[in-house]
């Protein structure tokens, strides 16, 4: 009997057919918004109000965000081995609630050192409970079959920051940034952790056992599969960086290439449409598909986007839209190409070791664009990062053989 199960309620055989599969990636789904918005978006919105009101320098706010991407990474490897072993009911439940307890922590932190603090416990919350754990928990229920469940959760995760920062800023117009950080740990409590507790099954704890097929321990790969896993990492890992940096500092380049303010507004709101439009072609269509041809034109389009834009920034939509739908397809293919790659045994595993030096670049990513806009200005930074998405499809280029192989 598993830690934690009432006596009496045994595990079903088959977790994957006690719940509803709409059920269950729609809880995930909803509860990805909420926590990315109340995590990696939160900022852009509260930075200012916390600002103003406590006098704590906008480096050091934006710095805490930071600390706590550094701490999601450096605690994911150990998420995924938790999630192989128990499935991901326990660590996303965990995770709602870590969130829910930093976010109280930022509402009642009556000095800077105590707001940072509060980020590397959401940090914590985080590593437990985004995008690659969210993914881990489908491979680990649904198997080689979790493709679509995942392209599911990212359609949702997509509107985080649609739908979360006029939320927060709604929040914070009515009850200061305060509240609306308890606002977001009371959803936290209130909805998100129900959604865990009630939408996912329970799932049976298995002592990590040598595959059959290959007698390696789950997370551990044959010598041939190294290269493959080697460049997917580095290539998940400079995507964070490029898109992290164009995230924070996508005004400033738009600007650069001689739009007002208010058209590289508008243009920058283009992306969270694309990177939707982008996951639903690939649900669309790349279901056909090997995942490796998805993140092949996920690295396609970025650079596409950004080489226009550095070349013929007149048609700065169009640069944007491509760039948006690559980015969105490359959330899928995070989760869908090393399921395919490596198989459902130690998926888990494997996604917190890749997520470990991502995330360390997402932490990474703001002070090294803001270092990149002061050594070689906007126009030299789009050109850096163009020619770091053309590395990146380069990294990709190898593994299309591997997918050709296994149809």
């Amino acid at each position: 009997m598993s830690q934690g199960r009432l006596a009496g309620s045994p595990l079903p055989a088959d977790p994957a057919a006690s719940r509803p599969r709409l059920a269950v990636v729609s809880a995930i789904g909803i509860a990805q918004i909420l926590a990315w918005g109340s995590s990696y978006y939160l900022l852009a919105v509260l930075a200012g109000p916390v600002a103003a009101e406590t006098g704590w320098p906008p480096g050091w706010l934006m710095g805490a965000l930071s600390i706590g991407l550094l701490v999601s990474g450096l605690v994911s490897p150990r998420v995924g081995h938790v999630i192989e072993r128990h499935g991901g009911r326990p660590v996303l439940a965990a995770s709602a609630a870590l969130l829910a307890l930093g976010l109280l922590g930022l509402a009642l932190a009556p000095a800077l050192p105590v707001f940072v603090a509060a980020w590397v416990v959401i940090g914590l919350g985080m590593g437990a409970g985004l995008y690659d754990p969210a993914f881990s928990a489908l491979g680990r229920l649904y198997g080689e079959t979790a493709r679509a469940a995942i392209t599911q959760v990212t359609l949702f995760g997509g509107f985080a920051s649609t739908v979360c920062w006029p939320l927060t800023a709604f929040l914070a117009a009515h009850l200061g940034w305060r509240g609306a950080c308890a606002a977001y740990a009371a959803i936290h409590l209130a909805l998100v952790l129900p959604l865990y507790l009630l939408a996912l099954p329970r799932e049976q704890a298995r002592a990590p056992q040598a595959s059959p097929a290959t007698g390696l321990p789950p997370g551990h790969l044959r010598p041939e599969q190294r290269p493959a896993f080697v460049l997917l990492a580095a290539g998940f890992t400079l995507a964070n960086l490029i898109m992290t940096v164009i995230a924070v500092h996508l005004l400033a380049l738009l600007q650069s290439q001689g739009l007002a303010l208010a058209a590289a507004v508008a243009f920058g709101a283009l992306i969270g449409p694309a990177q939707v439009g982008g996951r639903i072609l690939e649900m669309m269509f790349g279901k056909r598909l090997h995942p490796v041809w998805s993140l092949l034109a996920s690295s396609v389009l970025v650079a596409a986007g950004l080489g226009l834009l550095v070349a013929m920034p007149g048609i700065a939509a169009a640069c944007i839209v491509f760039y948006g739908m690559g980015s969105g397809i490359r959330s899928i293919a995070r989760g869908t190409v090393p399921l395919a790659l490596f198989g459902r045994e130690g998926y888990a595993i494997l996604m917190g070791r890749l997520a470990l030096p991502s995330l360390l670049a997402t932490a990474a990513a703001p002070m090294a664009g803001a270092w990149l806009l002061e050594w070689a200005g906007p126009t030299g930074t789009l050109a850096a990062l163009f020619g770091a998405s053309v590395l990146n499809l380069a990294l990709v280029v190898p593994l299309v053989p591997l997918a050709l192989r296994q149809g």
